[in-house]
């Protein structure tokens, strides 16, 4: 036995379900009763987490993916920092004003640059990236291999 039930819904929804019956040859009763079958069954509590879970793990790659940079940039200014700190040189006392005047004017410029690279969204890393990663025209051919020398074997040899 069915029960009547009087509905208020928004005007787009009321078109869409409207729409919906007449595509199918269905009653506007049986297209709501579906949707509410639907919204109510309990497999429709398991694919909710099943999206939930998908889209976790998706932000939990890209945030292991944005810490690996993060770690890549941070090795990269460490390495560089203590190669500058070991090959300069100490400045004379009577030469540090001088100094301190051009490392700054060379810290404006750096700084503009940065500001203008950053707002073309231009990346370095990516850049890098796209220079050396491995193109197919950088490998050999197999019928090109069986024509060159072993390097390899040549090394186990003369061991």
């Amino acid at each position: 036995m069915k029960r009547r039930l009087n509905l208020y819904m928004d005007a787009d929804i009321a078109r869409t379900v409207e729409a919906t019956a007449a595509s199918k040859g269905l009653g506007k009763s049986a297209v709501v009763e579906a949707a509410l079958l639907s919204f109510f069954s309990p497999d429709n509590a398991d694919r909710r987490e099943a999206v939930f879970v998908r889209r976790l793990d998706r932000l939990a790659r890209q945030l292991a993916k944005l810490e690996r940079d993060q770690n890549i940039g941070l090795e990269t200014l460490a390495l560089f920092v203590r190669y500058f700190v070991s090959v300069t040189p100490a400045v004379p006392e009577s030469d540090q004003a001088a100094a301190r005047a051009q490392g700054l004017k060379r810290y404006e410029r750096f700084i503009e640059s940065l500001g203008r690279h950053l707002q073309q969204g231009k990346s370095l890393i990516l850049d890098l990236e796209a220079e050396f990663t491995a193109k197919p025209d950088d490998f050999l051919e197999s019928s090109q291999i069986g024509d060159q020398p072993n390097a390899w074997e040549d090394a186990d040899a003369r061991a």
